[in-house]
């Protein structure tokens, strides 16, 4: 069975995590990283050079980390032409610019926020720094909100763009941050709770 290394509270385990029950993909969670430790471990090293989480070992060895290259390897391995990762090219470029915008300039900002109110004691926290963050990642999201106008997914149907950025999605409306009314965004966050069980089992999840 496929083993997923990582603390369900991690937003890249989470991916794995929901992209897995979308496809019926058997696997084990193991807890890693953060506060059960085991990153540093030579074994895990051995899997992951960078000490961080997930990483997904199969049963003949083979292991593999970053989430979103995580994403596309098992639908490629497991459900091949899935429509969740397209085959023609516009249909996966469309995709796949989601999931590296995700990485390259969304996770910025939104990471920040996370970390500020969640992760951060409170006499510890930079405000003025979790402000500009704020700020930064409300255009980004509306540059979101405007893709989805007269659609009901960023790349047309449901595909690994929603699961990259879902974890990001549900922090943004569940941080206690100022936002602006953004109806296509606040569609795909209600969508996505209400047709997709494994966005609702492993991502709007309470944070931590």
């Amino acid at each position: 069975m496929l083993k997923i290394w990582g603390r369900a509270s991690s937003s890249n385990v989470m991916k794995v995590l929901w992209l897995c029950e979308e496809l019926s993909i058997p696997c084990e969670r193991i807890d890693a990283g953060g506060a059960f430790g085991r990153t540093t471990e030579p074994f895990y090293l051995a899997m992951n050079p960078n000490s961080r989480v997930p990483t997904i070992e199969e049963p003949d060895g083979y292991s593999l980390w970053e989430s979103n290259s995580i994403l596309r390897y098992l639908v490629a391995s497991r459900k091949p032409g899935d429509p969740v990762h397209p085959t023609a090219p516009k249909l996966r470029g469309e995709v796949e610019r989601w999931m590296d915008w995700q990485l390259a300039t969304l996770s910025g900002p939104m990471t920040t926020i996370f970390f500020t109110f969640v992760r951060t004691p409170e006499a510890q926290r930079d405000m003025a720094a979790a402000a500009r963050a704020r700020d930064e990642a409300e255009a980004l999201w509306h540059i979101v909100d405007r893709q989805l106008q007269g659609r009901d997914y960023v790349a047309g149907g449901f595909s690994l763009a929603e699961i990259a950025l879902g974890p990001y999605l549900h922090r943004w409306f569940a941080l206690p941050v100022e936002r602006a009314p953004m109806p296509n965004l606040e569609g795909l966050y209600a969508r996505l709770r209400a047709q997709h069980p494994g966005f609702a089992a492993h991502v709007a999840v309470e944070m931590s």
